[in-house]
């Protein structure tokens, strides 16, 4: 497979991914928002999550002060945000567009009826009730078209570069959310087990769709280091750091034995993924969780690099 083709297929399917990762930020956030906080301007919760996005810079270039009318629409619709779910849909359908012989007709149709829904959408009509539809929206068509790649494409390189472009997103966007939550969203010690706090925490777990899962797994209440534990380390989880990198993992092997050569990125792969499987989440926090998961983007965008010298995408 030409470079080009295989870093097109590769970044469609992250900016799909990222295009539902920004919904669930976004909803994160809202719902955090929402919630009272002495001390605070009431939008400043809105700060962690622009920083968790990678976003903060290019929104305070545009806006002076934080408002949720300002944030929910930079983060869904400016096209001057690389990752506003507009610029996401837009890239992705240019992307499945350029490459469209490697595509099924589900997942074109899927891709590209997004892209027209999505345009249509004004971003003054969304209003307060109308957000969590529209997030779930997002959401929903991102899960139509990953539905379509998995029941309909061909097992071969077209379907290894698009499954690595998802996991290494998804384990970008879980690693972001947690920090959000210990490091930025939480400075106040004297919040850790209030009431407050565990709502949040509830908040971070619906944001990846694992609330119900975190009860059937553990049967207790929120706990930190447990919601953590699950985040990070529980296989079982499909959006957990662990989960990603066993796709990652089984992805690049199964790469390795299609083209018949290594690379330095199986080596990191590997590393992270043993790195994870062997993993303490009592030695995580004694450490720093910050810390862990600063190393763990660091870890991951060098992964992400390392792929792309090792496939040509820029070639």
């Amino acid at each position: 497979m030409l470079g080009r083709t295989a870093n097109d297929l590769y970044w469609l399917a992250r900016y799909v991914e990222r295009a539902e990762n920004m919904a669930r930020l976004i909803e994160v956030g809202y719902r955090i928002v929402l919630l009272p906080r002495d001390g605070e301007g009431a939008h400043e919760e809105w700060r962690s999550t622009l920083a968790s996005a990678g976003c903060a810079q290019g929104f305070f270039d545009k806006h002076e002060t934080l408002s949720t009318r300002d944030v929910i629409n930079y983060l869904l619709f400016d096209c001057s945000n690389p990752s506003s779910v507009k610029s996401c849909l837009t890239a992705a359908r240019r992307n499945g567009r350029a490459q469209r012989t490697s595509l099924t007709r589900d997942m074109w149709e899927s891709l590209n009826a997004a892209w027209i829904e999505f345009s249509a959408i004004k971003p003054e009509s969304v209003t307060a009730g109308e957000l969590p539809r529209i997030l779930d929206w997002v959401r929903s068509r991102s899960a139509l078209y990953r539905g379509a790649m998995l029941n309909t494409i061909l097992r071969n390189d077209t379907f290894f570069f698009m499954q690595l472009g998802t996991f290494l997103e998804r384990a970008d966007n879980t690693s972001r959310i947690l920090d959000v939550k210990y490091y930025v969203l939480l400075p106040h010690v004297e919040m850790v087990g209030s009431g407050i706090d565990a709502v949040q925490w509830a908040a971070i777990l619906r944001s990846v769709s694992a609330h119900r899962s975190y009860r059937w797994v553990y049967k207790e209440n929120y706990k930190p280091w447990r919601i953590a534990e699950y985040l990070i380390l529980n296989q079982a989880m499909p959006r957990s750091l662990r989960s990603c990198y066993e796709q990652i993992g089984v992805t690049l092997d199964d790469l390795a034995e299609y083209y018949g050569d290594q690379h330095a990125c199986h080596g990191t792969a590997t590393g992270t993924r043993q790195r994870l499987a062997k993993g303490d989440i009592d030695n995580i926090f004694q450490s720093g969780l910050h810390e862990f998961i600063e190393d763990f983007i660091s870890r991951n965008n060098r992964l992400g690099n390392e792929v792309a010298d090792a496939y040509h995408f820029n070639g």
